[in-house]
């Protein structure tokens, strides 16, 4: 599962941040998880707790906080979310299991061209940290 790949990595940059900081305790961290990551958030929750007891961090809240994806056409300049886009629930599927697929099923809603970049909504982000 990729959620504990992804808690791991989150952990050891926080536990880096803290060492740097001096610090062993977080009153708040707030994560963004992008919309075609395809994050399991119960499995994510467990595995981030896990991760960050490993490395010794004491988190007394967090927050998980959706990035919606946001698509830029590099031929037109328009930009678009995923839920602006009539896509089937297997195309949908496809995207959030593998959002490279997007590449195969998407196209700009304005131009129609294929040459667009994902300009948000991948991966995980730490947005905030409170010590």
């Amino acid at each position: 599962m990729h959620e504990w790949a992804l808690a791991e990595a989150v952990a050891l940059a926080l536990s880096r941040y803290a060492k740097q900081a001096g610090i062993g305790r977080l009153k708040r961290l707030v994560l963004g998880l992008g919309e075609l990551q395809a994050v399991d958030r119960e499995v994510f929750e467990l595995a981030l707790g896990e991760s960050l007891k490993l490395h010794g961090l004491e988190v007394e809240s967090y927050e998980l906080v959706t990035e919606e994806a946001l698509f830029e056409c590099r031929a037109c300049g328009f930009s678009w979310g995923l839920g602006d886009l009539a896509l089937s629930d297997e195309v949908r599927e496809a995207i959030h299991f593998l959002p490279e697929a997007a590449y195969a099923y998407v196209r700009c809603p304005r131009c129609g061209s294929p040459d667009f970049s994902v300009a948000r909504g991948r991966g995980i982000r730490i947005l905030g940290v409170v010590h």
